[in-house]
């Protein structure tokens, strides 16, 4: 198994300017590739930080991938720093010159020397010609260690990794295969999940490993297979994925890595079912969820932010005498927001949700946190009171996410 350890250089990643996406994608695409990562480090643009990172991935990794601070300023120092920790000089890449020369000509700006000097690498490097940019990519044989530098900016990388660094990967080493498979559960906890699949999880040889992935409402099994032949270690993962499902049917949800709305999404419109919305304190969160993924609107039909009472009342038929009578976060009201919902609507199912989600308006008998769901079909409605914390944003999300799950649970009853 080969092991790779990613460097990602740059004080904007360290205060937080920027946030590391580069290392999510090359992870992911070595991966696929049958490379295991052994560990992800950010340093700053300090030499010495750099020169420690390197020694350290050394010992770990026989792949090591660096991005960042190959610009022609003067704070991009891995250049220089990698020169000094190969030992070695400079030379003038001619292919690199002739692109970054292209690129100014282009956009009709002079070639001043800090951008001739892009050109100019380590002695012991093979170019990874940068068709994007004028920083090139790099890669050193070192000590039986592979090294791969490439700049930071994305789109740069990117075209690096899949048009250079991969195929080159793929020659170097002998690789083996990595098969992932997910199972997304949804109403049941990480812990309780655990106790459910012990003796399956017990069961797994070497060669294969359980990993939960918790999540708000949610535990995302992925069951990871290392060896020779791909298409055996599929036949194997499969196997165990039988056994995880028929130990849990009430909690799975998909079998694939896809996001829970998507999953609900999907089942929906293979059913050809539809859905819309009765939102409250969540202001149209849950909406969102839905309608972030495309292809929702064959499903979600559409929905209502009614904040207040009067629109709750307007828009959805919730009574006056209800809300007067036991307030607008309680269980008759979400139960006629959702069948206002369906009715007004048309859908085939309906959610609703109202709540207090903070900081303030909470009561002694209504704390900051209280929600009620509840999710309509053509024959019944169900409801569902929650208690949260004092924390708005986690209230929102916490809220729609439940109600998702409120909604699964009744599709399944329905339709499986």
């Amino acid at each position: 198994m080969i092991l790779a350890e990613i460097i990602t250089i740059g004080d904007e990643i360290l205060i937080g300017q920027i946030i590391d996406s580069n290392s999510a994608w090359i992870a992911q695409r070595l991966n696929e590739c049958g490379i295991r990562i052994k560990q992800i480090t950010s340093v700053s643009d300090d030499k010495s930080h750099i020169l420690e990172a390197l020694n350290a991935a050394a010992q770990r990794a026989q792949l090591i991938i660096i991005t960042g601070g190959l610009g022609p300023t003067k704070d991009d120092i891995t250049k220089t720093t990698l020169a000094e920790y190969f030992n070695v000089g400079f030379k003038r890449d001619e292919a690199t010159l002739q692109t970054v020369a292209k690129i100014f000509e282009r956009y009709n700006r002079p070639l001043l020397d800090i951008n001739i000097r892009q050109a100019d690498v380590p002695e012991n490097c093979t170019v990874l010609l940068n068709k994007n940019g004028t920083a090139p990519g790099m890669w050193f044989e070192h000590q039986n260690r592979t090294y791969v530098s490439m700049p930071g900016v994305p789109f740069e990388m990117m075209y690096l990794v899949e048009e250079e660094v991969i195929p080159k990967i793929k020659q170097h080493f002998q690789l083996d295969s990595i098969v992932h498979h997910t199972i997304l559960t949804a109403g049941i906890g990480e812990s309780f999940l655990a106790e459910q699949i012990s003796e399956i999880e017990t069961s797994l040889p070497a060669h294969i490993k359980l990993a939960y992935l918790p999540k708000l409402g949610q535990v995302r099994l992925r069951l990871s297979a290392y060896g020779g032949n791909e298409e055996e270690l599929k036949t194997e993962i499969s196997l165990y994925v039988e056994k995880i499902v028929a130990a849990v049917p009430e909690y799975v949800v998909a079998t694939e890595d896809k996001p829970f709305e998507q999953a609900i999404l999907d089942f929906m419109e293979q059913r050809r079912l539809t859905v819309s919305t009765a939102e409250s304190c969540t202001g149209g969160y849950l909406s969102h969820l839905l309608t972030q993924h495309a292809g929702s609107s064959a499903v979600f039909l559409g929905g209502g932010v009614t904040y207040s009472n009067n629109l709750k009342t307007q828009i959805l038929g919730v009574l006056p005498d209800t809300l007067q009578n036991h307030g607008a976060v309680s269980e008759q009201t979400v139960r006629e927001m959702a069948q206002g919902a369906l009715t007004n609507f048309g859908s085939d199912y309906s959610i609703a949700i109202s709540g207090i989600a903070g900081p303030g308006g909470g009561t002694d008998d209504k704390p900051v946190g209280t929600v009620w769901v509840a999710v309509a079909g053509k024959n019944r409605v169900i409801t569902k009171k929650f208690l949260f914390g004092n924390r708005r944003k986690q209230n929102i999300e916490r809220a729609a996410i439940n109600a998702l799950i409120l909604l699964f649970h009744i599709l399944k009853e329905d339709h499986c």
